[in-house]
């Protein structure tokens, strides 16, 4: 079965669950939609559910039962690599190959989809900017980069072959104070001019109130509400509450 794709949400969960192989429920029977050009948050503690959540998307993980549809397509019968390739995705590891320059590392994707030469050169200058880094670097390993740097070259990956579907866990926890900031502010003016369909994990509610158009809290493997972020702070559910309470009399 397939959406719309040109009119309907660009992933869409029916009734998922995720269990393990010891009959554990991880995720159970979640619906939630995210749109184009829509940044949703996945917030919760670890072990609620939200990285399981974004393997599902990109195949990592096969749903236990219910159906996921990518781009109005039902993602457990495509091929997974051509899957994989529409999608960009950002860990908080990083993952760049240590022995791919940045350039290579950033032109993985549309090289593997034929791109030429040049305009690979091309789009990997233009990237390294976009996320605010000096062209020169493109030479370098990604040992020769600080971590921010990294972060940063981590993103124009995901970025590369212009996938309309952004996942990104947790990708910027093991930066810094300062670094985080900047690469918070610099991902949310990269969203509002590219208009991706995003899922960013995270488990940092000032993170998620600074970043989302729609935050989906998550415990225990299931959905506790799925709120616009102008909504969310204001929510009764009890659970938000607690969120709200600790967010307000953390130090500033």
């Amino acid at each position: 079965m397939e959406r719309d794709a040109s009119n309907g949400p660009a992933i869409e969960f029916r009734d998922v669950t995720y269990d393990l192989p010891n009959g554990q429920t991880v995720l159970a029977s979640l619906n939630l939609m995210v749109q184009r050009g829509e940044i949703l948050v996945l917030l919760g503690r670890s072990g609620s559910g939200k990285t399981t959540t974004l393997k599902l998307i990109n195949r990592l993980l096969s749903a236990t039962s219910g159906e996921i549809f990518v781009e109005g397509k039902a993602a457990g019968a495509e091929d997974v690599v051509r899957l994989r390739r529409g999608i960009g995705y950002v860990i908080q590891e990083i993952g760049l190959f240590p022995h791919y320059t940045v350039e290579r590392n950033i032109g993985l994707v549309p090289s593997i989809e034929g791109w030429p030469q040049e305009k690979i050169r091309a789009r990997v200058v233009e990237l390294l900017q976009m996320v605010g880094l000096d062209a020169q670097l493109a030479s370098r390993y990604p040992h020769q980069l600080s971590g921010g740097q990294r972060q940063r070259v981590g993103v124009a990956r995901a970025l590369a072959a212009d996938p309309p579907i952004l996942l990104l866990d947790e990708p910027f926890g093991a930066l810094d104070p300062i670094t985080r900031s900047e690469m918070q502010k610099e991902f949310r003016g990269l969203q509002h001019r590219m208009k991706k369909a995003a899922i960013f994990v995270t488990h940092d509610l000032r993170e998620a109130l600074l970043l989302a158009d729609r935050v989906a809290l998550m415990e225990d493997g299931r959905l506790i509400v799925n709120l616009p972020v102008t909504e969310f702070p204001h929510s009764q559910e009890p659970l938000v509450r607690a969120y709200m309470e600790a967010f307000s009399t953390e130090p500033r």
